[in-house]
Formats: structure tokens, sequence, C-alpha cells
């Protein structure tokens, strides 16, 4: 009986939060495809762990360390990825034929004539610390205050706050002001 109780709450689950942890997913991989993947994948970990959660947290606070936790895994297995090719293709003769395929920058709530100072904007975003990165998406794109910030991400409201002016300033030396 128990399983048929944990896969409703699963369900209820699964209806209640799958928007908000593919928005989340989609501020770290600024693309649809990868997003809908890492979701499943989030999904799947939930799923599993559920019988194991312990309440000591708001669920909504346990899926979102998940979705930042597994999000920040694909993007360090892609950058492996990406610098195994490079390193691979250094010591192939024929490494003209070894290609690495740029990430496609493919985010819904972007107007097409906006998609390349936007896409400027996330890649500066994608360069700062994980968690400058965490709190910065958190707190202005998600628009959680600061102590929900801090509680998702295990930090206090005062290391939020840091992080947060550390990555408005590393935002602001990254970003001309002629790149929008």
């Amino acid at each position: 009986m128990k399983s048929i109780r944990e896969n409703l709450e699963f369900e209820t689950l699964y209806t209640k939060y799958n928007k908000m942890v593919f928005n989340l997913v989609l501020q770290y991989v600024q693309n649809q495809e990868d997003a809908q993947e890492i979701t499943q994948d989030i999904f799947l970990k939930v799923h599993q762990n559920l019988p194991g959660f312990n309440e000591n947290s708001a669920v909504s606070t346990w899926i979102y360390r998940i979705s930042i936790n597994t999000s920040l895994d694909f993007i360090k297995s892609r950058q492996r990825k990406k610098r195994w090719a490079k390193l691979t293709s250094l010591f192939h003769a024929d490494s003209s034929e070894i290609r690495h395929e740029a990430q496609h920058f493919d985010h819904p709530g972007v107007e097409l004539e906006q998609k390349e100072a936007t896409q400027r904007i996330f890649e500066a975003i994608n360069a700062l610390p994980d968690k400058q990165k965490t709190a910065l998406i958190l707190s202005k794109i998600e628009h959680k205050s600061q102590a929900e910030t801090a509680q998702i991400m295990d930090l206090s409201p005062k290391a939020v706050e840091s992080l947060i002016q550390r990555a408005k300033s590393n935002l602001a030396q990254n970003i001309k002001p002629n790149e929008g």
C-alpha cells in the first residue's frame, strides 16, 4: 500500500513543481531540450529519494536543491566533455575532423531580436562561480526572497547578500556597457 501512496505523492509533486523545476533548470542551461532532459532526471531523483525525504526542510526547498545540484552537475559534465574533445583533437593527426559544436542558445522567453544580447548576458552569468550564479538566479530571475534563497542554498541571509553583490560586481566588470 505504501507504494501506491508514494506514487500518488510523486504525481502530486510532479504536477505542482514540474514548471518550477523546468524554468529553474532553463536559467542554468539556456536550452529547452537540455532543460527538459534534466527536468526528467530531477524527477527521477525525487521519485527515488522520496521515501528517504526527511521533513527538516520544505519539499520545495528539497526539490530546488536537487534541481540546482543536477543543473550544475550537467554543466560541469558538458565542460569536461568540451575539454576532453579539445585535448583529444591535439593528439590526433586528423584533428580537423573533430569539431565540438557550440552550445545552442534556445531560451523560449527571449525575442529573436534580443537573443544575441541576452545570450551575452547569460554567458556572463555562466562565467560566475556556482554559488554566485545560484544566488543571482534564485533572487533576481526566480524572484525568491533573500531568506528563501538562503534556505535553498543552506546559507545565512548575509552570505546570500554578499554572493549577490559579488555576482553583480562581476557581471558589471564582464559585460561592457556597449554590449547591452
